[in-house]
């Protein structure tokens, strides 16, 4: 066994379930977790993980120029191990989303520094405003640091619910817009060597297989499109059916086919599922007397084989200009968004696997169809997520919770992973 590991305490998760506790008493109400990037309480969040950052280690928080917050243990090498995750919730989430990786991260401080110096330099960040909860652009911070994200044009003109322009709300907490690209620099300046997350995995596939702790293969690619039927909007008692050009009924039939894309490439294993939805409809004119001359339909795909998402991409489009042609309309493709998979390193999954297995028996591997913060920082260094089971499965929602015996199996488990890297890296590889 390294040296190092002689003097690391056993991994232990009680005081990291102490602090979720604490920190969701702190800020949330009757209806959830309340800590939405920019604003007050997630400003909350950010001053308890302060206050315990210097009273636990001594340390202080830096917040670097796209407000993501960073305290750092220096080590023997100034190479270094990045840990991270985000505090900022959705609208009434729950207590766990993001803030686990976070607090967990602190522990993995805490247990190393107790050792003495550690022989890298450990890394911990708060990514800011991961959610996009109220601007509706997510992985703000992750994506200024890996260098993917250009501020000035994608959030210059973004417009919260209330009228806040993001420029005034970024600058309300410290962060000018034009000078986020600045986040790169500062990433490249820790020389980080490895990233590791651990997250909750939002999902019903750990419950499914009755196991507590899931190790993540990547982040899916994602296709995300809007697309419009155009038919002609005519009186609703006047018209005969077949002589309609009916864009809902398009849209509807092309929803339909989309399942059967979805169901079509998935294989049998959480490794190889993938997903379609179609989540927003917007339907013209509106109004029940009328035939909908102009229909709007969104398409998410996502799969962590990029050949395979190519290849439900085309059926899809296939499945629309069936539908468009059956029910006499014309068919249009708006691009949204096009994110490629990141498939997680190789000798990362080894560790976080052998972690998994050594406190949950067997090490599940399954991917991620949400994004993170690591999907960014995949991109740019090798990276690796450990998931804990959801129960029920899912998230965004006051109710999201994971049994407690599962949560300290899935702590337990990313400590031993950091441990593991930590000396791969001391090892010089």
């Amino acid at each position: 066994m390294p040296k190092a590991h002689k003097k690391l305490a056993a991994p232990n998760s009680k005081r990291v379930i102490t602090g979720l506790r604490e920190l969701a008493k702190r800020t949330s109400t009757e209806r959830g977790a309340q800590r939405v990037a920019w604003g007050p309480v997630w400003r909350e969040a950010r001053a308890w993980f302060t206050e315990k950052v210097k009273s636990e280690l001594g340390l202080a928080v830096e917040v670097d120029p796209a407000g993501n917050a960073w305290v750092t243990l220096a080590g023997t090498s100034t190479d270094s191990v990045l840990l991270g995750s985000h505090l900022d919730s959705v609208p009434g989430g729950g207590w766990l989303d993001g803030v686990l990786g976070v607090v967990a991260g602190l522990e993995a401080l805490r247990r190393h520094q107790a050792a003495g110096t550690p022989p890298v330099t450990m890394h911990l960040v708060d990514w800011a405003d991961e959610e996009g909860a109220r601007y509706g652009r997510s992985l703000t911070g992750s994506a200024a640091s890996a260098g993917t994200l250009d501020a000035v044009k994608e959030l210059q003109h973004l417009v919260d619910r209330n009228g806040v322009k993001l420029p005034d709300a970024l600058r309300e907490n410290g962060v000018e817009l034009t000078r986020m690209h600045e986040a790169h620099a500062y990433l490249n300046e820790r020389k980080p060597r490895a990233y590791l997350e651990l997250h909750i995995e939002q999902g019903p596939v750990l419950e499914a297989l009755k196991k507590p702790v899931g190790v993540v293969l990547g982040t899916m690619g994602v296709e995300r499109h809007m697309v419009r039927f155009k038919g002609q909007a005519v009186h609703a008692g006047a018209t005969p059916i077949p002589l309609r050009q009916d864009a809902f009924l398009a849209a509807a039939e092309f929803a339909l086919a989309c399942r059967e894309v979805g169901l079509k490439f998935s294989g049998r294993t959480p490794k190889t599922r993938v997903v379609a939805t179609c989540g927003v409809v917007k339907v013209e004119p509106g109004f029940v007397t009328a035939v909908s001359g102009l229909t709007d339909i969104s398409l998410d795909l996502r799969a962590l084989d990029a050949k395979v998402l190519a290849k439900m991409q085309k059926a899809a489009e296939k499945a629309a200009r069936a539908a468009a042609k059956k029910n006499r309309c014309s068919v249009e493709w708006s691009p949204l968004l096009s994110i490629e998979p990141r498939p997680f390193d190789a000798t990362l999954l080894r560790f976080c696997s052998e972690s998994v297995k050594e406190f949950a028996g067997s090490a599940p591997e399954l991917p991620s169809g949400p994004l993170h913060d690591a999907a960014e920082m995949a991109g740019i260094m090798p990276t690796v997520m450990v998931f804990a089971q959801s129960s029920p499965g899912i998230s965004h929602t006051r109710l999201e919770d994971t049994p407690l015996p599962h949560l300290d199996k899935s702590i337990r488990a990313f400590l031993r992973l950091v441990e593991k890297t930590v000396d791969h890296l001391a090892a010089g590889n």
